[in-house]
């Protein structure tokens, strides 16, 4: 009973591999699709959207035009010397760009953490601002603890102050 499963799965993956063999048609499809078939593409479909097809080899990429040869006796500047055709990126060209591109990733990333951290803490501000501005207005005496630990109340002068380093502070919050 055990190896039920294990047979199960080794039918499926038979049943998956003779499938896929079977597709012997590969075109471009509509939107830019590849796709796989056991039937030929539709008709209309311009040969070389093609890529595969019973009796026809994958196509190959076309062999690059021959450079324009100088003609004899005339100058030849290296600066004005065609450049050779450029090939499919290197492996150290390929890790080169996915470093730069990994480094951007993470300054977007680190950028776009700093500016959470900004925005949290100005919104904690804003809510410290608003509580304070609330306490201010409501006409209650505000009592405060000294160095030495007295109890001394806030003056009316004092308040309008703070009122005002209040309503300051909550202009930017706006």
């Amino acid at each position: 009973m055990s190896q039920l499963p294990y047979r199960a799965l080794g039918a499926t993956l038979l049943f998956l591999a003779a499938t896929a063999a079977q597709a012997q048609y590969v075109w471009i499809g509509p939107g830019g699709t590849r796709q796989y078939s056991d039937r030929p593409p539709p008709p209309g479909t311009p040969a070389s959207k093609i890529v595969k097809a019973p009796g026809r080899a994958a196509p190959e990429l076309a062999p690059a035009p021959p450079a324009a040869m100088p003609a004899e006796g005339s100058a030849t500047d290296p600066a004005t010397k065609p450049l050779p055709p450029k090939g499919p990126p290197t492996l150290a060209e390929q890790e080169a760009a996915y470093r730069a591109r990994a480094k951007a990733r993470d300054e977007a990333n680190l950028k776009s953490q700093e500016e959470a951290q900004r925005t949290r803490q100005l919104a904690e501000r804003c809510s410290a601002a608003r509580e304070t501005q609330a306490q201010l207005a409501s006409g209650t005496r505000i009592a405060r603890y000294g160095q030495d630990g007295q109890k001394s109340y806030m003056t009316d002068a004092e308040r309008a102050t703070r009122a005002a380093q209040v309503n300051q502070a909550l202009q930017d919050c706006r």
